[in-house]
């Protein structure tokens, strides 16, 4: 995974801990793990997405 080891993640884990602190630690990986999946579904069919998304700006362009 990005040639990172075990021990690199680790680091980068207390790393974070240090900075962010355990309270807001849970937050952040929950964000991050929600634009990966986000990512993930633009990558995996851009054309149908291209297509939602232009329709939601109709739809807001509409109301406004």
């Amino acid at each position: 995974m990005f040639g990172l080891g075990m021990s690199e993640l680790i680091v980068i884990l207390i790393i974070a801990l240090i900075i962010f602190g355990p309270n807001k630690l849970p937050e952040i990986g929950k964000a991050f793990g929600k634009a990966i999946a986000e990512f993930r579904g633009y990558a995996r069919d851009p054309s149908s997405n291209a297509e939602k998304t232009t329709q939601e700006e109709k739809s807001g362009k509409a109301e406004a």
